[in-house]
């Protein structure tokens, strides 16, 4: 039978709270009743020595004894549970308890029997009676016998102590259950609510809801680590799923274009509208090769981003190769006026240099594509003891900060026209950033509208 947690941990607390106060009950009586017979006990023999010295000063020097004191002891000492007998050195009785009143001795000594068989069921006490003599001037004078139930008993108020003791116990008992009972449930409700929640974010994210979200706060770690996880994982899944709806909408938007100009020029030349001449054919396979590049830019990005990715690291001077890539973009700058800056003196990295070429080629060109005319394009790198630091900034029109958490995820671009005179298809950076992580670096990005956009990547040595 499956719980609930919140039953589990109410009865877990009543659980603990009940084992508990059984176990102080045991530990109690045991230690109480261990410790109450040696007191019982001890009580006893000094009772009787109190009683010995008592009747020993009713003896007087003339050889007589003063019975009407030795009579008061005896009846003070039955009230007390015992019977006393007391006889001269020649054996006779000088007082008798038994004699003095021998049915109230037989019920007495029938009450202590019955005191300790009710507390004790196995109880194998009886009736017992220690000789003491008596003693005048260091000689015995006579003899008296202490009779009391033994080896020790309990009085009506001993029980009573004990049994009031037992009672509060029982008292505690049901105490700690009402009281377990209440925290209990308020603990239970404090750890169960966050945790149904976040079944019900869990549940709605497996029906592909991702917006839903655990507002519930907690000052158990574990719990709030926990809600912060799910509402984490409710947030990714529901980026990754506007990126998924975003990416099928932007490739079926590339697509679209070529495609729908091969259809009307395909369509053309069968129905001999056109002829199927050089230039027409041409114009198709133009279409074709973007089709193609886009195909190879994903294939690209799926080998970047793949955890098996194989890096054939050498050691170069990356300041060196930037500068032979920026010579290859001469042309580019110089057709738009756009000034080019170079700063950097010789820095060696250990990287793959074919791929940290695609990553400087894959910037420097997007900063070319989007700095108007007469801007300027610098290019810094600079290196520490581990790090090397390189630079693109360029002086465009920015990116808007709504787009810059996103400027790396395949197929976004920050232009939502997504005008062609601009670029591809939007996995250049993607695909940068892939390749700087592959290297253990990271790639940031600042960016002010109207004043330009930096670049800026952190790769070890």
């Amino acid at each position: 039978m499956k719980l609930s947690l919140r039953t589990k941990l109410s009865l877990s607390y009543v659980f603990v709270a009940m084992v508990c106060v059984f176990l102080i009950s045991i530990f109690t009586n045991l230690f109480l009743d261990k410790h109450f017979k040696e007191y019982v006990v001890k009580n006893q023999e000094r009772k009787n020595r109190e009683t010995v010295t008592l009747v020993s000063q009713q003896y007087k020097p003339d050889g007589k004894w003063d019975t009407a004191m030795i009579e008061s002891i005896g009846i003070n000492a039955l009230e007390q549970g015992m019977i006393i007998r007391v006889t001269d050195k020649s054996g006779n009785v000088v007082w008798d308890a038994t004699l003095h009143n021998n049915g109230l001795c037989q019920q007495m000594i029938a009450h202590m029997a019955h005191n300790m068989s009710s507390r004790y069921p196995h109880w194998n006490g009886e009736y017992k009676e220690d000789p003491y003599p008596i003693l005048y001037n260091l000689a015995e004078v006579g003899k008296i016998q202490i009779g009391y139930y033994g080896p020790y008993y309990f009085t009506d108020s001993d029980l009573i102590f004990i049994n009031t003791l037992n009672n509060l116990a029982i008292a505690v008992g049901i105490f700690s259950l009402l009281l377990s009972l209440g925290i209990g449930a308020i603990m239970a409700k404090r750890l169960s609510t966050p945790i149904s929640r976040v079944i019900n974010t869990a549940q709605s994210i497996s029906q592909g809801e991702f917006g839903d979200r655990v507002n519930e706060r907690s000052t158990t770690m574990e719990i709030s680590q926990l809600t912060d996880t799910i509402n984490h994982l409710a947030e990714t899944l529901e980026n990754q799923e506007k990126l998924r709806k975003r990416l099928t909408g932007d490739v079926a938007h590339e697509l679209r274009t070529p495609l729908a100009t091969l259809q009307s020029h395909l369509e053309a030349m069968i129905d001999g509208i056109w002829k199927p001449d050089t230039e027409r054919l041409k114009s198709c396979h133009e279409e074709i090769m973007r089709i193609n590049r886009m195909v190879g830019d994903l294939e690209k990005l799926a080998k970047y981003e793949s955890e098996n990715l194989i890096l054939n690291k050498t050691r170069f001077d990356i300041s060196e190769l930037i500068q032979h890539i920026l010579h290859n973009f001469e042309k580019d700058f110089l057709n738009k006026e756009i000034e080019i800056k170079f700063t950097g003196e010789e820095e060696v990295i250990s990287a793959d240099k074919d791929k940290m070429s695609q990553v400087i080629v894959n910037l420097i060109s997007n900063a070319s594509k989007y700095t108007p005319s007469h801007g300027t394009v610098e290019v810094f790198v600079k290196g520490t003891e581990d790090i090397t630091e390189i630079s693109v900034k360029d002086t465009g029109n920015g990116i808007p900060p709504e787009d810059l958490p996103h400027i790396f995820e395949r197929f976004y671009r920050a232009d939502k026209s997504r005008n062609r005179l601009t670029g591809g298809a939007g996995i250049g950076l993607t695909i940068t950033k892939s390749i700087v992580e592959a290297h253990k670096g990271k790639i940031m990005v600042q960016s002010e509208l109207e004043k330009g956009t930096e670049f800026i990547i952190s790769l070890p040595k």
